[in-house]
Order: C-alpha cells, then structure tokens, then sequence
C-alpha cells in the first residue's frame, strides 16, 4: 500500500464533494479541516473540479485532495495536473487504470462484482472502490465477495451515513468509506459551513471511536 492509501485508511471516512462553484472550495475545506477531516474527493461531475482541486492544493497543502467520477485519460491529466494526489472512477475502466498506473497516479477504480475484482487484482491492484455500495449489497455483499480474494481491501460509496458507517469502519476489509452527509450540495451552495463542520466533527469523532481513542 502506498502512502496515498495509508493515510486515506488513517482518515477513514473519505467526504466525497460535489462543487458547482469555485469559490466555495477553499470555505469548504476549511470547514472539513476544523472538523476534522483531512481527506476530500473532488468529483468530476462539474466544470468547477478541476480548478477547485488546484485552489484547494495552493490553499492547503497539507490536505489529501483526490479526483473522482474519472471516466477518462483526460480527466486524469487535469486532475493530477490541478494537484490531485489520488483517482478514484465510479466503474473499472481499463484504460484509465493503465495510464495511472504507469505514471505512478494512485488510483481506487470501482467494482461491483468478482469478475471486475479479477480484472483489478490482473492489474496487480489490491484496493478497489465498492459502488453503489448499499444498493449493491452493502458490507454483507463485500464480506462475502472479499473470501476468495484475502488481500483486497474496499473503499465502500454510495448510500453510506451515521446510521451505518460504524459497521462499516469496524470491517477489516474496509479502507476506507466515501460519504457525502457532511457535504450535502445544499449545505454547500447555502454556505452553511458551520453545518459542514459540525457534521465532520461527528463524523471524525465516529473514526476516534472505531480506533479506540474514546
């Protein structure tokens, strides 16, 4: 596992972010960083991902900054370009998992069934994202998916919450979750930054707990 890797598994839960709006990333971030959260993905759902990954890594140097929904070459080239540190797709895409690999770009491509895990661990990948997860059967899908294939470990997204993150966090298969409760689109274009760090607050105490810091 790289570095990258650890310190996403050392955060845990991993706020997965949708900007509209450029000049909301760096109060975003501030509020994740106040709450205790030092990881973000950046989706590439917006024409505004690619400069907020560049103002978030001049602005905080210190933060994990990641581009996801990276469906292309290209993508990565602007993603890796504006200072993302990792690339995470929704589906495993053969070429874009090739390319990062070959210039030594983090990537958590994602899967759903044994077949696409097969086609990551040819690869010589050892960590994949899990999505949709809830809607793909969850933890009990991943435990039972995870038997044969000892080694992988799962970045579960889609459907995670308050409610089931703690089951999540206390699999050893788990990485790390991707969740969005604490960046929720309205709280972002509303400015409620102060909601946003409230609810990352919570969210990095539920990692205290899992690790037995509480």
């Amino acid at each position: 596992m790289n570095d990258v890797f650890k310190r996403i598994e050392l955060n845990k839960i991993v706020p997965v972010v949708v900007l509209k709006d450029v000049g909301k990333a760096v109060p975003l971030v501030s509020s994740l960083l106040k709450g205790g959260l030092f990881c973000a993905e950046i989706t590439f759902r917006t024409d505004a991902a690619e400069e907020s990954i560049y103002e978030i890594s001049k602005s905080f140097p210190d933060m994990l900054v990641g581009a996801g929904t990276v469906l292309s070459v290209e993508q990565v080239d602007k993603a890796v370009g504006a200072g993302a540190k990792f690339i995470v797709s929704p589906g495993f895409n053969p070429k874009v998992v090739d390319y990062c690999l070959k210039n030594d770009y983090p990537v958590c491509p994602g899967i759903m069934t044994p077949t696409e895990l097969e086609m990551a661990l040819d690869f010589g990948l050892d960590i994949v994202k899990f999505f949709p997860a809830e809607n793909a059967g969850g933890l009990k899908m991943i435990k039972a998916m995870s038997a044969p294939y000892p080694s992988v470990k799962f970045m579960p997204t889609g459907g995670i919450s308050p409610s089931n993150i703690r089951e999540y966090l206390s699999c050893d298969k788990i990485l790390a979750c991707g969740g969005s409760w604490m960046v929720k689109s309205d709280l972002i274009e509303t400015g409620r930054y102060d909601e946003i760090e409230r609810l990352t607050f919570e969210a990095s105490e539920i990692v205290k707990e899992i690790r037995g810091q509480k």
